[in-house]
């Protein structure tokens, strides 16, 4: 998800003038340890609210925040944001939840295997039925707004759109409503698909002269001669880097920064300057077919060396910065909290798979297939060795997430699904090619020009009447699902 600015944290009830704490006021949560072993206790789960639209009987709009440090998502309690703006028109509060395990959220006081053997989608769903049915909400009436006496709608994008559906799949009638925002719902060991959306929507000449770099790496490497190789990681900078696995990775990377764009995003970003670095030339853009090989490998390896995008990314040295080989890297063995990519990855390892890598032989690639989902699965030995003393094989995982939460195939009513054609985790959510849900008035797919989850900004609506369309649709399925609900208690 993207992260939104807050000018001002302060902030008033919007009919009563009323003032409220500011946003970002830090709640507690008594939280579960262990849903399947309550003894265990409980831990501080972190959460945040804004409650200036809402009136009594009004809609309690749930977000979890993901894999990161919640605090950095307040954005998302205000109208700039797809959970404000449905608050505002629905009279509704907005709550801000801490996934365990990220930011300050920690049942236990490390990252250590032992600790993150309660880090499980299944605990992550559970924590959304304790807290709904157990918090005391800051808001009037707080109290008194349990499931079974107004309505929930669970709300997230990306991984946590995900984990909406799920949850909704897992706990069925437990929530009003969900929205799910460019939800990676199928788990996909060996994704290449994640490049497919760049490939069909970035400038045609850029796409033709980055597989043509590719492919030129691949036969290269494979080559096995140790002075050409050698030459071709010079021309990038990155002749440091001992294994053609991590050189292929770091030439994908500024293929990554495709997600960070948004339909507002102008020259001034990092994908749009490298493709920029790779296509003008003397002042004139290549055409339809780029310039073709000579000239972008080397106006590649220009762009490498001599701009700041890998300065930024990875500091004064290269080789540390994509060397995946040394298992005392701190990265692998650093166990203190906070320590957002150490607990993702053990998602990854043992849930999803989700490995970004080349397409396979046939297709086109704009990455290279050195880079493959063992490399990352090898990692997974550095990190959890505890667990994996061999790597995994996480389609296995992959498969059993699929099977458990339904995947693509998720039937789950008054659940909307919003996608991007241009979002590159697309082919992993109900709007990819290959899946076989078209849908329903029940379970809308509503899919607009946007990117990664675009759909949630207020701002991107108001450049793009797709975006808007998806978000005004939302808001019009949601709204008539609530008329409908009626409490239990």
């Amino acid at each position: 998800m993207h992260k939104v600015k807050v000018d001002s944290y302060e902030v008033q009830h919007k009919t009563t003038g009323e003032p409220l704490p500011p946003l970002d006021t830090v709640y507690y949560f008594d939280q579960l340890i262990d849903h399947d072993d309550p003894s265990l206790g409980t831990f501080q789960q972190r959460y945040w609210a804004s409650w200036d639209y809402y009136q009594p009987g009004g809609p309690i709009l749930l977000m979890n925040a993901g894999e990161e440090d919640a605090s950095a998502y307040i954005g998302y309690l205000t109208v700039s944001t797809i959970t404000g703006y449905l608050a505002e028109m629905l009279n509704g509060s907005v709550v801000l939840l801490e996934h365990r395990f990220f930011g300050d959220s920690n049942p236990y006081p490390d990252l250590t295997t032992e600790s993150l053997r309660v880090l499980t989608l299944q605990q992550a769903i559970d924590d959304h039925e304790y807290f709904i049915k157990n918090v005391q909400l800051p808001i009037p009436g707080g109290d008194q707004v349990g499931p079974d006496k107004a309505p929930w709608v669970l709300f997230g994008g990306s991984y946590p759109g995900a984990l909406a559906s799920y949850t909704l799949y897992n706990k069925p009638n437990l929530f009003a409503a969900g929205y799910a925002s460019s939800a990676v719902v199928q788990a996909i060991s060996d994704f290449w698909g994640y490049y497919e959306p760049t490939r069909e929507y970035m400038s045609m000449n850029c796409s033709a002269d980055v597989e043509a770099v590719i492919a030129h790496v691949d036969e290269v490497l494979d080559s096995g001669n140790a002075t050409s190789i050698q030459v071709l990681k010079d021309n990038f900078g990155l002749g440091l880097v001992t294994a053609s696995d991590d050189f292929a990775w770091a030439l994908a990377t500024v293929l990554q920064t495709w997600q960070d764009l948004l339909l507002e995003s102008g020259s001034g970003t990092v994908f749009y300057e490298f493709c920029d670095a790779l296509e003008v030339k003397d002042g004139q853009s290549a055409g339809p077919s780029g310039w073709g090989l000579d000239h972008a490998l080397a106006a590649w390896g220009n762009y490498y060396q001599n701009s700041n995008f890998l300065v930024n990314l990875c500091g004064s040295t290269n080789d540390d910065c994509f060397d995946s080989y040394n298992p005392d890297d701190y990265t692998y063995i650093e166990t203190y909290t906070d320590n957002w990519y150490r607990s993702w990855y053990w998602l990854l390892c043992n849930e999803f798979g989700f490995w970004q890598d080349g397409a396979p032989q046939g297709t086109p690639t704009l990455v290279s297939r050195f880079a493959s989902p063992e490399r990352w699965e090898r990692q997974c030995t550095y990190f959890f060795p505890e667990v994996f003393s061999s790597p995994p094989d996480t389609s296995l995982a992959a498969a059993r997430t699929n099977q458990q939460y339904g995947g693509w195939n998720v039937s789950t009513e008054h659940l909307v699904f919003a996608n991007g054609v241009r979002d590159p985790w697309r082919e992993a959510t109900v709007a990819a090619n290959a899946s076989p849900n078209a849908g329903s008035d029940l379970q809308p797919h509503l899919i607009g020009e946007g990117f990664h989850c675009s759909d949630m900004l207020t701002a991107e609506g108001n450049v793009n009447p797709s975006v808007k369309a998806v978000q005004q649709q939302a808001l019009q399925y949601i709204a008539q699902w609530l008329e409908a609900w009626k409490p239990s208690a």
